[in-house]
């Protein structure tokens, strides 16, 4: 039944009930009309239209959760759909926004894979860039600042320590940036490795306790879903030294059936989804590369845990 049928049978049922009403009713109208005449006709109409509302309201609810799920839809929490009952105009409208739905989340998917592997390259070439072009002309005066001072007179030999400690301080930061932006231990040993040295790295720089739970039989997985994996875990502990003020992180990584599961947990003071902000939709387009669910929720006891659940996509064969 189309959308104007529907309506105008509704519309029928209530004046077919109010035309039935006045001709068996035993209601006449006098001219004038008399007080209790009047108060009968009002309260008639007035019982017609909120039957007539109420009517309405059953037969446009399909409409009235297509319009809220268009104003609160998110294509970052993929999944939300309305379910498609009866037939007509109405369920077509349903059907139709359901599949704009899937469009829509397909190809914000595409474009967004497309966005994080750009990234992902343009990472990569920087830290080469860094690693071979500014460490290398670093270390070479770290050499030649060495040299100078074995063969400085003493006043001299401090100021050229001093300027090696800067030197090597620099030097660090450097190494540390390119970790932060291409992890090579990722590529060389695994997510394991990595995310361990992850760990142990932020551990010094912010003195926060940091706990590891990495089962010991976790599967092989595809490279984007390791560094999906890898850059959910970074953000998520960047998120906690900046925001949370806690002092104890968890960090676990643990295979069921058929997915990997990871979790940071923090005992800080937690965070509200209105908060959300460019690093966690960052981590739900990232999730959405490799078809993971990403669930942000306050902690059993207290502060927030980040979990990403990701499929197990066994590692291709070359």
């Amino acid at each position: 039944m189309s959308l104007f049928w529907r309506i105008f049978g509704l519309n029928a049922v209530v004046l077919g009930s109010a035309t039935a009403l006045l001709l068996w009713a035993p209601v006449t109208v006098s001219v004038p009309v008399v007080l209790t005449e009047a108060v009968i006709l009002v309260g008639g109409l007035a019982v017609m239209l909120v039957a007539n509302a109420a009517l309405l309201r059953w037969g446009l609810a399909p409409m009235d959760r297509v319009t809220r799920l268009m104003t609160t839809v998110d294509l970052l929490r993929p999944g939300q759909r309305l379910p498609e009952q009866g037939g007509g105009e109405v369920a077509e409208l349903v059907r139709t926004f359901n599949a704009m739905l899937d469009r829509l989340e397909n190809e914000r998917a595409t474009s967004s894979a497309r966005v994080l592997l750009a990234q992902e390259a343009e990472r990569r070439r920087i830290a080469q860039e860094l690693h071979d072009e500014v460490g290398q002309s670093m270390t070479a005066i770290l050499l030649a600042l060495k040299r100078a001072a074995d063969e400085a007179a003493p006043p001299l030999r401090d100021e050229l320590h001093q300027a090696q400690e800067i030197t090597r301080s620099s030097l660090d930061e450097v190494r540390r940036l390119v970790r932060r932006l291409r992890p090579g231990v990722l590529d060389d040993l695994g997510l394991v490795a990595a995310l361990t040295s992850l760990t142990h790295d932020f551990a010094t720089h912010t003195g926060l306790q940091v706990v590891r739970r990495f089962d010991a039989d976790l599967p092989a997985l595809e490279p984007e879903t390791e560094l999906v994996l890898y850059r959910v875990a970074q953000e998520s502990l960047t998120n906690v030294a900046r925001h949370a003020d806690a002092e104890r992180i968890e960090v676990t990584l643990q295979r069921t059936d058929d997915a990997v599961v990871l979790a940071i947990t923090d005992d800080g003071r937690g965070i509200k989804a209105a908060c959300e902000g460019a690093g966690i939709r960052g981590m739900r387009e990232r999730a959405l590369l490799i078809g993971a669910g990403l669930d942000i929720a306050p902690a059993p006891a207290a502060g927030t845990e980040v979990r990403l659940t990701a499929p197990v996509v066994p590692r291709k064969q070359t």
